[in-house]
């Protein structure tokens, strides 16, 4: 697995790999005096992890990058609005989160993963890795919206623990209450869908 290192076992390859930025929250006052270099530099810290959360509420590859674009628009037109409070990826979570309800209420496609066959949706297209797409598959299908956002910025992004609860404002004992319980949803849902655990262990 690529994108979902870990999950299944003790390992964290991928999550060395990740660092969460520490950004510097003088970005947006410049953001806001239209400096283009700071939204480039904000954009090439944070895109990633942006658009895993957004995929964790849109359950889509499409909809989450049209809906990352647009996040960057307005963070570029309201960065003058931007209070430093230390957590600014949780103001831009905020603004993804409002975006991502607004463009469902225009398109009124509200997802509902007991009524789409994730199995063979081509939106799903862009993750090769096999192993990688049974589980992102499992996690829009079965998992609520606050265990697809822990276990995919974990996972896809690198968050510990902490920075989820702080990006999410979520306590930190929630958060890792969450994750456990996703995590043994997913073993059970792949375990029932094909000996994936077993054949993990081979």
């Amino acid at each position: 697995m690529i994108l979902f290192a870990g999950i299944f076992d003790n390992s964290t390859s991928n999550q060395d790999k990740l660092n969460t930025p520490e950004i510097d929250e003088g970005l947006f006052e410049r953001i806001g005096k239209d400096d283009s270099e700071a939204l480039k530099e904000l954009y090439e810290q944070t895109h990633r992890i942006l658009y895993a959360y957004v995929l964790s509420l849109a359950k889509d590859h499409q909809d989450a990058m049209d809906i990352v674009q647009d996040t960057y628009i307005k963070i570029r037109s309201a960065a003058h609005l931007y209070k430093p409070m230390g957590k600014p990826l949780a103001w831009m979570f905020t603004i993804a989160k409002n975006l991502t309800r607004n463009h469902f209420r225009r398109t009124q496609r509200f997802s509902d993963p007991e009524e789409q066959d994730l199995e063979n949706d081509p939106k799903f297209s862009y993750v090769t890795d096999p192993e990688d797409r049974m589980v992102l598959e499992s996690t829009m299908k079965i998992l609520t919206e606050e265990e697809r956002q822990i276990v995919i910025l974990h996972s896809v992004a690198g968050f510990k623990h902490r920075e989820m609860a702080e990006s999410l404002g979520l306590p930190v004992a929630t958060v890792l209450s969450k994750y456990h319980r996703a995590l043994k949803k997913l073993r059970k849902h792949l375990k029932r869908e094909g000996g994936y655990l077993e054949k993990q262990r081979d």
